[in-house]
């Protein structure tokens, strides 16, 4: 990869991204609001003793959950849109590599998942009062690394899709089996034993698990530090996995 070819791409991607009002809104309001109600649905649950309330339990993940399926939706589309309409083609005639492209669209999504993450911890933790052992600074790390693997499972994921349509079809293959098995609903030791086989090979299982540490922990842990390179190595190689398969043009 070209640095400075990466750099220029980036910020080409964080321009187009700036001027789409209505993804900003996305980006940024939806989920406050979806904090928002889940306040409320569990605001009047008292907390077990010795145990987090149900909101603090839920509210944490939330605050990674959502990057996750936000920047899976709006990466997706927006290569597959580049495809469609021939700006990848004409992207690929310059000296920019497939590499430079994709490692652009991880950074500027990521550091634009930080920006949401950032937003959504601010609303949980001074409007909500979320209460969690470890900084709310780590909560936002793992929350932007969500955001590099979601941006780089819609990439992979949009190589196979030819309309829009088909790249949204792709969310309720990838993204909602991960939410049901990562240990939200119920604990991961307590699933069938198939099932935690399945949950193992999910990243956002380990996402989970390692903001599950940040909750219970005023530390880092090994375990943390651990599934934040599961995580990480999963981004890789699904952005490895997406260069392979790009093509200029949908058929």
């Amino acid at each position: 990869m070209n640095p400075k070819i990466l750099a220029v791409t980036t910020g080409r991607i964080l321009r187009q991204l700036r001027h789409d009002r209505r993804t900003v809104a996305l980006l940024l309001v939806v989920p406050a609001l979806l904090l928002t109600l889940v306040y409320y649905m569990y605001a009047d649950q008292p907390a077990p003793p010795g145990q987090p309330s149900a909101f603090d339990r839920i509210a944490l993940i939330m605050l990674g959950f959502f990057p996750f399926i936000v920047m899976f939706l709006v990466t997706s589309i927006a290569m597959l849109r580049e495809r469609t309409t021939g700006t990848l083609e004409r992207l690929l005639t310059t000296p920019l590599a497939k590499a430079d492209l994709l490692f652009g669209y991880g950074i500027a999504f990521g550091l634009a998942g930080a920006v949401q993450a950032t937003v959504a911890s601010a609303v949980a933790y001074w409007l909500f009062d979320l209460d969690t052992a470890g900084g709310s600074g780590l909560v936002i790390m793992i929350a932007a690394l969500n955001a590099v693997l979601a941006v780089a499972l819609g990439l992979f994921c949009s190589a196979f899709a030819r309309t829009e349509f088909q790249a949204v079809q792709f969310m309720p293959v990838v993204v909602a089996p991960q939410l049901l098995l990562c240990g939200l609903f119920v604990p991961r030791g307590e699933m069938a034993g198939w099932l935690q086989a399945v949950s193992d090979v999910l990243p956002l299982s380990y996402a989970v698990e390692a903001l599950q540490e940040v909750g219970a922990n005023a530390e880092p842990t090994g375990t943390m530090w651990r599934d934040v390179a599961v995580v990480g190595g999963a981004a890789v190689l699904a952005l490895v996995l997406a260069a392979a398969t790009l093509r200029r043009r949908s058929g």
